[in-house]
């Protein structure tokens, strides 16, 4: 580590670093980042593109008395090296280690937990609220990437924004990317700014602008002719933001750290709303990310030199698996078409991009439209398929429930990553759609015991008339018990192997765990049947009748909450005919918010690995 980090231990530590040291301390903040994280893994692109616009906001603010609250918060990297943390980041993303996001119980720099999108505006309005009701003095950033600008949150935000009378400063960092590259009218109208050569010079109306802040106006707009990077073209009225009633102050080189600290000390004297739009490059300082960001936007360790990962990936995905699935289907089918809010690569749609370019729509960082989109799609003919992370179909609850669900309209939802998914932690574990979907009427659910069943499951929801979501965890597929492939029939589970005393009734990618409870339940004496639940909405009840009086104990596994979930809905049957609760147990996730960890010691810590299983079980036979 170089003398520069060295000296930087503590908040606002940056402040006793010379200007002149500034280009070789985001360097070495640089070579920090992609040494640490090519060791644990994490999000390096969107990192690399803000260590000077972390640099210049902790040179302008006091924290923690003043506020930086990060949309997302996967780009707050940088900010935890310069609050005293970056000792622990050989800890990044670890079970009991440091966050790969912002969080308020980690350190008293964090203001607001995060980790969606376009949420920082919303969040930061408020904190200025608070400040102005409380007469207290702060300054409060709100730090948004023109991807996160997609999402119609924002917007209410900034709506909302234009009202204040007190100081909020409004960060835009604008890389033309979210993890994709940006789509949508925002990414044109910025690409705009970006480019067009008549913004480059001082303009109409700057000094009038500038005059507006007190005391230090005449100074600024003097600094301003002055400078040799032509900042200069600060300032530009009359824009989108200005007509919404927001001071714009832009576009800013987002990596001169003379321009970004001006703007910065500027924005910060107006008693409004004031938007700084910062131009920065993701990936910058690191060739392999500059030339493929998305690919470098979260990572496993890697090597350096080659940028290539170190876990050679010689296995299919879940992901993989619904891919193929869906262009295969799609050349049999011309109705089907694919959605994904930016994230064709996660959601495994490059493909069908590829193949099938005017039936795939990307329609950015905005999981809201995105449904009720494949909503009129529906209503139109057609057979939508929603690829969605599970945590982020979260926020299109209403849509589902409103604009699909109450007029029984055939969308395939594809939830990816249900389940635990380790390392993003508390604000990405898809461990609630189970229960926030399966109250919701006409709305059938499912789960797939391996990959294989996956395209079954695909091709069985293409045909359903009706809304389906089909549910599949992240990372390698499970390849066991290819042999049981039983015709899907609606509500019905598949019994794979049927026996007596132990009935184990697993859904989706708990049945890989439920197959080696019964191994270790058949070391012990006892006699077990594994049950592939397939469908965890409806329920046949008739069949958990029948298994329920046929077996001495019924396990429900699920890797899901137990509030609202599918040991729940099991129970609820119990309860409806008349069985025997007693001899029923779920085992399923505790009602709380899981941290990052490896998935592994999650499930462990949670008594949902087999090993806990068998315990558990032991103790109510």
């Amino acid at each position: 580590m170089s003398d520069i980090l060295d000296r930087i231990n503590e908040p606002n530590d940056i402040k006793n670093i010379e200007p002149e040291e500034y280009s070789l301390l985001a360097k070495e903040i640089r070579r920090f980042l992609v040494d640490r994280i090519s060791k644990t893994g994490g999000h390096l692109a969107s990192n690399l593109g803000v260590v000077e616009l972390t640099m210049a906001m902790h040179l302008c603010l006091d924290l923690p008395k003043d506020k930086i609250v990060w949309d997302v918060g996967h780009q707050s990297y940088t900010h935890k090296i310069l609050t005293g943390r970056k000792d622990m980041f050989m800890t990044l993303r670890k079970y009991g280690g440091l966050s790969g996001f912002p969080k308020c119980s980690e350190s008293c720099c964090d203001s607001f937990n995060t980790g969606h999108s376009s949420t920082s505006i919303s969040a930061a309005l408020g904190l200025a609220k608070a400040r102005e009701l409380k007469k207290e003095d702060s300054t409060v950033f709100a730090v948004i990437g023109d991807g996160a600008l997609s999402g119609g949150m924002a917007y209410e935000a900034l709506n909302n924004a234009a009202r204040l009378k007190s100081n909020l400063v409004i960060v835009l960092n604008d890389n033309n990317m979210s993890i994709s590259e940006n789509v949508g009218g925002m990414a044109t109208y910025l690409g705009k700014i970006r480019t067009n050569t008549k913004y480059l010079g001082l303009k109409d109306g700057v000094e009038g602008v500038l005059k507006k802040v007190p005391m230090v106006g005449d100074f600024m707009i003097d600094r301003i002719k002055k400078s040799k990077d032509s900042i200069k073209r600060l300032v530009i009225p009359g824009m989108l933001f200005e007509d919404m009633g927001l001071t714009y102050i832009g576009p800013i080189d987002g990596h001169n750290m003379e321009q970004l600290v001006t703007a910065f000390r500027a924005a910060k004297q107006m008693k409004e709303a004031v938007i700084v739009h910062v131009v920065t490059k993701k990936g910058k300082g690191y060739r392999q990310a500059e030339l493929n960001p998305p690919k470098f936007h979260g990572v496993d360790p890697f090597d350096i030199k080659s940028g290539k990962s170190k876990k050679e990936k010689n296995y299919q995905t879940y992901t993989d698996y619904f891919s193929e699935a869906l262009v295969e289907l799609a050349k049999e089918d011309e109705r089907i078409v694919a959605i994904t809010a930016a994230m064709p690569s996660g959601t495994g749609l490059t493909q069908f991009q590829e193949k099938y370019k005017s039936r795939f729509f990307d329609v950015g960082i905005a999981e809201e439209h995105a449904v009720t989109f494949a909503a009129g799609l529906a209503a139109g003919g057609l057979k939508p398929v929603v690829a969605i992370y599970s945590t982020f179909l979260q926020r299109a609850y209403d849509q589902i429930l409103h604009d699909v669900c109450i007029s029984n309209l055939p969308v395939i939802f594809a939830i990816d990553r249900a389940g635990i998914v380790g390392s993003d932690g508390d604000t990405h574990q898809g461990i609630f759609d189970i229960s926030f979907l399966s109250s919701i009427p006409n709305l059938t659910i499912m789960a797939p015991k391996n990959g294989q069943e996956l395209k079954e499951m695909l091709r069985y929801g293409v045909n359903y008339d009706g809304p389906i979501a089909i549910r599949y965890p992240r990372g390698e597929s499970y390849n066991g018990l290819e042999e049981f492939h039983s015709p899907i029939e609606y509500s019905k589970s598949e019994i794979i192997y049927q026996e007596k005393e132990i009935a184990l009734l697993a859904v989706g990618s708990m049945v890989q765990t439920a197959v080696d409870v019964r191994e270790e339940l058949k070391k012990l004496g006892h006699s077990v049947t594994l049950i592939n639940a397939r469908f965890i909405a409806p329920i046949d009840e008739d069949d958990i009748a029948t298994i329920a009086s046929t077996h001495n104990v019924v396990v429900t596994l699920e890797e899901n909450v137990l509030n609202g979930g599918y040991g729940q809905a099991i129970s609820h049957i119990y309860s409806k005919k008349h069985l025997n609760e007693s001899n029923l147990l779920t085992i399923a996730l505790p009602n709380e918010f899981l941290p990052h960890g490896d998935c592994d010691i999650l499930k462990a810590q949670n008594e949902i690995d087999a090993q806990s299983i068998v315990q558990r079980i032991q103790s109510q036979i």
